[in-house]
């Protein structure tokens, strides 16, 4: 029994050493915060966040908290006390060993901050530099602080006894924690940077759990800024001004803290926070060179819907006078927030938190977190620097997909633990018995119209549609993919309309000329028809509609048999553009005579050449094995067209150009919400038949009552303007959205509200040229506005609109638009 006991007292002197204490530092006079205090135990400084909390493993018998201008408490550890509440006191001293001549001292030291960024930073003081980082991501919780218990447990009262049922869902999630994380990438780049050339990194070896590829778009993510000093600070892909900003003073107030070491050299460390709080802002604290001023370690904090904390390290290079980075960790945890939170496409996702509930119980996303770090090694400065395709930020080799292990060992600060090689078996696993590699790659494909079928896409758009003019239309089409061959390709598709009784069908074939560019020059034959008045730009990307309603009720097509010849590429840095010359013959399906001079004609053909370009100027671009993506997607985005047909050339009829033009804007909250822009225009002048006007995307039936002209709602479509009812030779259409957050209405009933408003104005010259056919011009401007409520049960939602100003109807219902909304989600 003795030996017994002591067995015991040992276990819980062991048990008490190992427990860690929770410090909570707050202001005694209004039991505020106090962010980034300084608690020193066992000879050491550490530094609570910014809700003045801190976890400490390592102490002895007391530990000091320290905060600038309050008095130090020195505290006993009590046995069996865990958590410690410090209240500390203001005291009207500031540091004795700093003398500034201003009220607030943090105020000149973060101007020279300021004033000497072009000294601190690397990519303004460096003239070249390179080094290697090892970057690891993972989705995970700690183990130990998952509270759980087994599904029943025998509970007493005074009646009796009595089996009490407990949710398991917190229980089966810390057994999973326990064994492995949830989700895990690792990623060795090379980062190359010259003074005229930029920064490029080289991703030299890239393994995600679960993929025998990985998905290229999420190794294209940048969480967390690259430089502390730039004036905007990227953090989870939004942006925030930063604290050494040139106009950083209208945006924070600064706090000095403390003075402390860094590398042996004695920095200022400065407590930043937003002046406005309604405005995105940061908050944390710089530690500041007390001689150079350059950045020695800085905390960034976001801490709303979610929690973020990026930590950037640098380690000081005396040799170049300057603080070279060498460490980055982002941490990202739930925040207080009362709707869904979805990151890196699911792969995280919190729920839920009401704040107003205390008895909330804890769900597994409590616990989770998603944790990077990276590691920066094999520093070179000013040594002669050679970056080989400077069009895109990020290059991934087309061997770092199959890196040995040994090459991983080469490279990894430390070696994997258990849970980490756990994770890749158990992933790896799980995602080969589900398929997910094949189901994404499949969804991708059918995401711009194709289904894979070894090596040919079939084309989902050429098997079934429906118009008023052709009536039923089935078809089949497809094109060759690399399975068969990445050098050329061969296209083609044959469809027959059961109304009109007549086939169409397409045929072509493409060489690629270089790969890093994606560069193609083909050649095709198309007979076909096409809606009068369209307008598409040959650059914007395929994308597949279950439904589209615009031919619905349109009975005003044209013939067309075009021979063309083109040329697709991405050599022109941050652009896609296509060039193309065609020869077709236009056969208008409706009543229409078009009147150059004194000559009508009812058929005419058309030798045209155009040019297309999408230019994503502030976008990043990363090459992978399979291609070129967008790795960053920024606004704003261009896109420009010029057409030019003219006469007299292989049997021309017209002479005519057009010059349409696109902007887009975006601009995400960090809340959820979405506001957007855009500006579309075009010109065409010369002798412009009708088919090839604008018409301004209208999207509304020509029939009674507002339910007979429920719909699909397109995505920048009029949704009360009704089909041929304005053309325009030239126009500019306006429209601006506002997405709130999505919420729950009821169960599995969300909404996504998007407040949405359109504007149109356009005119028409030489209109006595287009005869047996009615319109209206657009020159006393058209608006409407309304409500989407997008993806309300599976996808499925409802939009509102109304009809107003000039254009007005005279009957009320003539003028409502009630719409149905589908967003399709594979994944």
């Amino acid at each position: 029994m003795k030996i017994l006991q002591v067995l015991l007292f040992l276990f819980t002197l062991c048990t008490a050493a190992q427990a860690p204490l929770t410090v909570t530092v707050r202001d005694a006079a209004n039991n505020a915060p106090l962010p980034y205090a300084t608690v020193k135990s066992n000879g050491k400084n550490y530094v609570a966040d910014i809700d003045g909390k801190l976890s400490l493993t390592d102490y002895a018998t007391s530990f000091t908290v320290t905060y600038t201008g309050y008095d130090a408490q020195t505290i006993s550890i009590k046995h069996h006390t865990t958590h410690y509440a410090i209240l500390l006191k203001i005291k009207p001293e500031l540091l004795g060993e700093i003398i500034i001549s201003r009220q607030n001292p943090a105020t000149e030291i973060i101007g020279k901050a300021i004033r000497r960024r072009p000294v601190n930073d690397p990519q303004q003081h460096l003239n070249s530099y390179r080094y290697k980082s090892y970057d690891r991501l993972v989705v995970t919780a700690d183990p130990d602080s998952v509270q759980s218990r087994i599904d029943t447990i025998l509970a007493y009262e005074k009646a009796g006894r009595f089996i009490e049922k407990i949710d398991s869902a917190v229980f089966k999630f810390k057994k999973i924690v326990s064994r492995q994380h949830l989700y895990q990438t690792e990623k060795i780049s090379e980062f190359l940077y010259d003074k005229k050339q930029g920064l490029k990194e080289n991703v030299l070896a890239t393994r995600m759990a679960g993929f025998k590829k990985p998905l290229y778009e999420f190794i294209g993510l940048k969480l967390q800024s690259y430089s502390i000093y730039t004036d905007d600070i990227d953090l989870f892909e939004n942006k925030y001004a930063g604290p050494l900003a040139r106009d950083a003073f209208f945006e924070y107030n600064y706090k000095l803290l403390d003075t402390i070491s860094i590398n042996n050299r004695p920095t200022y460390m400065i407590y930043f926070d937003a002046k406005r709080r309604l405005k995105r802002k940061l908050r944390g604290v710089l530690y500041i060179d007390c001689e150079t001023y350059g950045i020695a370690k800085a905390i960034l904090r976001v801490k709303n819907v979610i929690d973020i904390t990026s930590v950037h390290y640098f380690e000081y290079e005396e040799e170049q006078k300057l603080w070279f980075p060498i460490k980055k960790t982002l941490k990202i945890t739930k925040g207080n927030n009362k709707e869904d939170i979805r990151i890196l496409g699911e792969t995280i996702k919190f729920d839920a938190v009401d704040s107003k509930d205390p008895n909330r119980k804890k769900e597994p996303s409590d616990y989770v977190y998603l944790y990077s770090e990276a590691h920066n090694f094999d520093m070179e400065f000013n040594t002669p620097v050679t970056i080989y395709r400077r069009v895109v930020d990020i290059e991934i080799k087309d061997n770092a997909v199959n890196r040995p292990d040994e090459y991983w060992q080469r490279f990894r600060p430390d070696s994997l633990d258990t849970r980490s090689l756990t994770t890749y078996m158990a992933l790896d696993s799980l995602v080969a018995k589900d398929n997910w590699e094949q189901r994404i790659i499949w969804g991708r494909r059918v995401i711009n119209g194709y289904i894979p079928a070894g090596a040919v896409d079939i084309d989902l758009r050429q098997i079934f549609k429906y118009n008023n003019y052709e009536g039923f239309r089935v078809g089949f089409g497809g094109i060759t993919n690399n399975k068969l061959s990445q050098i050329f390709r061969v296209s083609g598709y044959g469809a027959y309309g059961t109304k009109d009784g007549a086939f169409k069908y397409s045929g072509g074939m493409a060489l690629r000329l270089g790969r890093f560019s994606n560069s193609w020059v083909g050649a095709s034959f198309t007979d076909d028809i096409r809606e009068i008045g369209s307008t598409s730009f040959a650059t914007d990307k395929r994308t597949f509609k279950i439904y589209d309603p615009r031919p619905f009720n349109l009975t005003t097509f044209y013939n067309y048999q075009t021979w063309q010849g083109y040329i697709e590429t991405r050599i022109i840095p941050k652009t896609d553009s296509y060039w193309q010359l065609t020869r077709s013959r236009i056969d208008p399906k409706f009543n229409y005579v078009f009147m150059q001079g004194q000559k009508p004609y009812t058929v005419f053909d058309l030798v045209m050449a155009s040019v297309s370009i999408q230019w994503n100027p502030f976008s990043d671009f990363m090459q992978t094995p399979d291609g070129r993506v967008e790795s960053e997607k920024r606004f704003p985005r261009f896109a420009f067209q010029y057409t030019q047909a003219v006469s007299g050339v292989l049997g021309s009829d017209f002479n005519f150009g057009k010059f349409d033009f696109r902007a887009e804007f975006q601009h995400k909250f960090l809340n959820g919400q979405i506001t957007s822009g855009l500006l579309q225009t075009g010109i065409a002048s010369g002798d412009v038949p009708i088919t090839h006007l604008y018409s301004t995307s209208p999207n509304s039936l020509l029939k009674d009552g507002i339910l007979q002209r429920i719909t699909i709602s397109g995505r920048n479509s009029f949704e009360t303007m009704y089909f041929n009812e304005f053309f325009s030779s030239e126009y500019v259409t306006l429209q601006l959205k506002h997405g709130f957050t999505r919420f729950t209405l009821y169960k599995s009933l969300k909404l996504s509200p998007m407040l949405v408003t359109r504007f149109a104005w356009g005119n028409l010259s030489n209109k006595d040229a287009h005869l047996g056919f009615a319109y209206n011009t657009l020159d006393r401007g058209y608006y409407e506005s309304g409500i989407e409520l997008n993806e309300i049960f599976k996808g499925l939602g409802i939009t509102g609109f109304y009809r107003y100003g000039p254009y007005q109807l005279p009957h009320f219902d003539k003028n409502v638009s009630v719409k149905v909304s589908y967003v399709l989600n594979l994944f």
